[in-house]
Order: structure tokens, then C-alpha cells, then sequence
């Protein structure tokens, strides 16, 4: 039976709901604490995500709005309207991701996802350098929403009659990012409740956003033909349009993550082995859609496509929004839209708050225990809480002195993103190949295998496709392969620390406990099936 968290013997019983050092215990049902203090933990955080919740927190963390606004000008200028087929193609990829995380939260539903599934998949090593990496990639990602939020802000306070795109100063975009970050602190630090509420307001923010403008744009203001999409437009990469479009990954590949998010927050979540893998699926298929549904109805009402196609208009949302629906109308989708990326950095600090308490209640590094405590009032990791945002602090002033690294710092973040989510899938396929069958309320069944080899494939050839050059030979060569090199030297960092400090070996948490736990699972479900059948006879 595996140790608890501070070093005993974990009793499958539901008394273990209520220890909390004293206090009343959290809100959460007995099976859903029994299965936690099964696997090692207590119940320390109320359930009180449901699963509408759990969806919502994935998919503003995804924000299909908010990658669409960012990205639009980009894959337009990079490759033309085809540009919008790689939103489908790597929605593709991540749904075989999407589901492989399923079958491996079903199994171990525990707050800090990627981290807690590699533990256990493979071994506590492993799981620090995973964590490392996704947690330096969550903090990049909390500084780069808020920071490309700054330009909406702007537009937002500014006369958009006469200027509808706005691109905010170097010290505007360093004030708002850190207002934002600072209102989604405060906002988080009141605890699961109010997290699921600004998730679903932001979800619903978006979906009527997305929607309504849509289709308002696609009946009304349409400019240009359906045909634009099978147009490159003239735009060729060295002489090839392969090229070009190959460029254009990064309009999916920088979309498609968030939705691990959802099982991040595990423990505070009921029936977590059930709801956490339709949620991310459901996060993934309706994302994309509502990301194609964005893209298509922005490209076919863009008044000056050409100029979109040339690169001339870095912001073009704006001024598309201001010509279609006008003033007010422009507002109040930039109202959604900031609303969005609120919703966003808040999912962000979430997720990133509660790996780190994971991370930090498995002594994973020095002074843990600071981390590892919970609030007993609104129980939020409120010390991890607070850690994941002072790195996005000191970025904020890195760029404020340097307004052209946002861009690089960004293709770090997705890079590491997408090793991080590999280091997940590539786990679960050694443990698969050792004769692991994932016992979770919910699994692939016997195409388990074949999903995740696929997975795993797709993840490689996505990171290949992030790691490649950017720019044309004109541009310098650390600017060119900037997300290789900020990669491999956290990567590096990562690993010297590791092998020098050896952090892992001062945990006492279950490691590598896959098989046996799944075994442990069959037994209980073939148990409690035999005594339902003897009560019917």
C-alpha cells in the first residue's frame, strides 16, 4: 500500500476525508477521498469543480479567441489562407494526446497532473525534470497572455473611429500585464468556487463571442471568397509554398494546450477518474471547432486582405471588428475578448499553483513544506500560488527593456510545452510495453496501444516542426532557432540541477506504482461487482 504524505501507510477508509490537522474537512465525497487516500494522499482541497467547470478551466486555458487574435496576422502573412488547415490537422494530433492523458488521469486523478502521472508511470526522477519543465513553460505562458493582452487593452480606451488597431507602448503593456496578473492572484486566491465561476463566464464569454460575431461576419460582412483558403496567395518560402505552409504550423501548434489543465486540479474535482477525461476531450473538439469558426469568419470579412497577406498589418482584428460592426460593436467584442484572457491567466496560475504544491507535498525540492500548505478558509495552495507569479513579474520588466523578445519568449513556451505533454505520452507507452493496462473508470480499451504509439509519433513531428528556424537567412541566427536554444538551455539547467542535488531522492512518494495500482483497481472493481451480483441472487 503506498505512503502518504508525510510518510505513513495509506488506509483505503473513508476517515481520511476529514485529516486536516484539526480543522473540518473539505467538501468531497467518500469514494472520491477513499480512491485519494488509496494512492497515497489526503483530501485537502474541496470538490467543488464539476465537470461544466472542469471543461470551462481547460478550454480558457485553450482560449481558441485568444489564440486566433494573437496568431491570425501571422499565419495570413506566413501562408496565405491554407494557414487555417493546421488548426484541424494538429487538433488531430492533440485529440490522440487528449486521449491518452484520459486513461492515465482515470488512474491517478491527483492534483498536479503531468508531474503525478510520471511519477507514477516511470519514476520520481523522471517526474522532477517533467515538472521542470512544464512548470517553466506555465510561467511563460501566464507572461506571454497577459503580456498579449496589452494591445487589446489599448484599443479598448482608445477612439476607435479613427484608430481601430492599437499597439500599446512598451510601459502600458508592463502596466497592464501586471494589473492583470494581479487581479487574477487576488481573484484566485479566493479559492476553487470562484475559479469555476470566472471559467464558466469566460467560457461563455467566448462561445458567444465566437458565435455571434461569426456569424455575423460570415453572412453579412463577408469580402472574400471561400476560395482564399485553397489560395496561397503568391506567398512561396525559398522558391516552395511547402515551405510556407510548413511555417505555418505554429497557428495550431501554438493553440492546441490547456487542456491538461483540467487535470491539474484533480483533487477538487468529484468523480475525477470519470469527468476529467471527457472534460479535456471535450476541450480539445470544441476549441478547434470554435478556432476554425473564429479564423474563417475574421479572413472572409478582412476588408484589405492584402495587406493582411503582405505583412503590412501586424493587428488586423480590430480594424476588421470596426469596419463590420463598428464602434460598439468593436468594444464590446473586445470586452469578450479581455474577458478571455482574464479567464486565461487565471487557469494558468491555477494550474501552475498546483503543481508546484504537488511537487512541493512530495519534498521535491528545498523548503517544500512552505509550498505544500494549504488555506484553511478557501483552501488554495496560496504559497504556490503566489511563487508561479513572480517569474512572470521579472519577465514583465525583461520585455518592457526589450519589446521584441515577447515573441521568442513565447516559442519557448509552446516547445516546452509540447516535450513536457511528450514526456507524458512516452512514459505511458513504456509502461504499456511492460504489461501496464490502464485500470481508470475510463480507457481506450485494446486500441489503447495503438492511440498512444500514434500520439507519441505526432508529438515528435510537432516538436521537430517548433524546433526548426525562423526568419529568412537575413535574420540572426540566435533569433532564428530561438526556441531550440531557450529550450535546450532550461533543459540543461534542469538537468545539472538533478543530477547534482538529486532532489528526488528525498521523497517518500509513490513512484513507478502503475501496474500495481491498476491491479489493485481490477481487484476492487471485480470485488464490489461480486458482492452487487450476491445481493441481486
Amino acid at each position: 500500500m503506498p505512503a502518504t504524505e508525510n510518510g505513513a501507510r495509506a488506509v483505503p477508509n473513508t476517515a481520511l476525508a476529514g485529516s486536516t490537522g484539526g480543522t473540518a474537512g473539505p467538501a468531497s465525497s467518500a469514494e472520491d477521498a477513499e480512491l485519494l487516500a488509496a494512492l497515497g494522499y489526503q483530501q485537502r482541497f474541496d470538490r467543488k469543480v464539476s465537470t461544466w467547470a472542469n471543461f470551462a478551466l481547460g478550454f480558457v486555458y485553450l482560449s481558441p479567441l485568444v489564440g486566433v487574435v494573437s496568431l491570425f496576422a501571422v499565419g495570413l502573412s506566413t501562408a496565405g489562407g491554407p494557414s487555417i488547415f493546421w488548426i484541424a490537422i494538429v487538433g488531430l494530433g492533440q485529440f490522440l494526446v487528449a486521449l491518452v492523458f484520459g486513461e492515465v488521469v482515470s488512474q491517478f486523478p491527483l492534483a498536479g497532473g503531468l508531474y503525478q502521472w510520471v511519477r507514477r508511470l516511470w519514476n520520481g526522477r523522471y517526474a522532477w525534470f517533467t515538472a521542470w519543465i512544464y512548470i517553466c513553460c506555465i510561467t511563460i505562458g501566464i507572461t506571454s497572455t497577459a503580456l498579449f493582452s496589452s494591445d487589446f487593452v489599448a484599443s479598448l480606451f482608445a477612439g476607435t473611429a479613427d484608430r481601430p488597431g492599437v499597439t500599446s507602448t512598451p510601459g502600458q503593456r508592463l502596466l497592464i500585464a501586471v494589473a492583470i496578473t494581479a487581479v487574477c492572484l487576488v481573484l484566485n486566491s479566493f479559492g476553487t468556487r470562484t475559479l469555476a465561476l470566472i471559467s464558466k463566464i469566460g467560457l461563455a464569454a467566448e462561445l458567444i463571442g465566437i458565435i455571434l460575431v461569426g456569424l455575423y461576419l460570415l453572412v453579412f460582412e463577408r469580402h472574400n471568397s471561400l476560395s482564399m483558403f485553397f489560395d496561397g496567395g503568391g506567398i512561396d518560402h525559398n522558391g516552395s509554398y511547402l515551405g510556407a505552409f510548413m511555417a505555418a504550423s505554429l497557428v495550431g501548434l501554438f493553440l492546441y494546450y490547456g487542456f491538461e489543465a483540467c487535470g491539474e486540479v484533480a483533487e477538487e474535482v468529484p468523480d475525477p477518474a470519470r469527468s476529467i477525461p471527457r472534460a479535456m476531450q471535450l476541450t480539445v473538439v470544441v476549441g478547434g471547432l470554435a478556432a476554425i469558426f473564429a479564423f474563417a469568419g475574421y479572413a472572409l470579412a478582412a476588408p484589405d486582405l492584402p495587406s493582411i497577406l503582405a505583412g503590412k498589418d501586424a493587428n488586423p482584428i480590430p480594424a476588421i471588428l470596426q469596419n463590420s460592426i463598428g464602434t460598439v460593436g468593436t468594444k464590446l467584442v473586445l470586452v469578450v475578448t479581455l474577458t478571455s484572457f482574464l479567464a486565461g491567466v487565471m487557469s494558468q496560475q491555477a494550474a501552475a499553483s498546483r503543481i508546484v504544491f504537488s511537487f512541493a507535498r512530495d519534498d521535491m525540492f528545498p523548503g517544500a513544506h512552505l509550498f505544500s500548505k494549504v488555506s484553511r478558509r478557501h483552501r488554495v495552495p496560496l504559497n504556490s500560488l503566489v511563487a508561479v507569479n513572480i517569474a512572470p513579474l521579472l519577465l514583465f520588466v525583461f520585455v518592457y527593456y526589450s519589446p521584441d523578445s515577447l515573441v521568442k519568449i513565447a516559442a519557448f513556451q509552446v516547445l516546452a510545452g509540447y516535450a513536457a505533454f511528450q514526456m507524458v505520452v512516452l512514459a505511458a507507452l513504456r509502461m504499456r510495453l511492460r504489461g501496464w493496462r490502464p485500470a481508470g473508470a475510463w480507457t481506450l480499451g485494446r486500441w489503447g496501444l495503438t492511440v498512444n504509439a500514434a500520439a507519441l509519433v505526432y508529438g515528435v513531428l510537432a516538436m521537430v516542426l517548433l524546433a526548426l528556424p525562423t526568419g529568412d537567412a537575413d535574420t540572426p541566427f540566435v533569433d532564428r532557432w530561438i526556441a531550440l536554444i531557450g529550450f535546450l538551455i532550461v533543459s540543461a539547467v534542469g538537468l545539472v540541477y538533478l543530477l547534482a542535488a538529486k532532489p528526488e531522492r528525498k521523497s517518500t512518494a509513490p513512484e513507478g506504482d502503475a501496474l500495481e495500482v491498476a491491479e489493485r483497481l481490477r481487484n476492487r472493481a471485480a470485488g464490489i461487482t461480486s458482492m452487487a451480483e450476491g445481493k441481486s441472487a
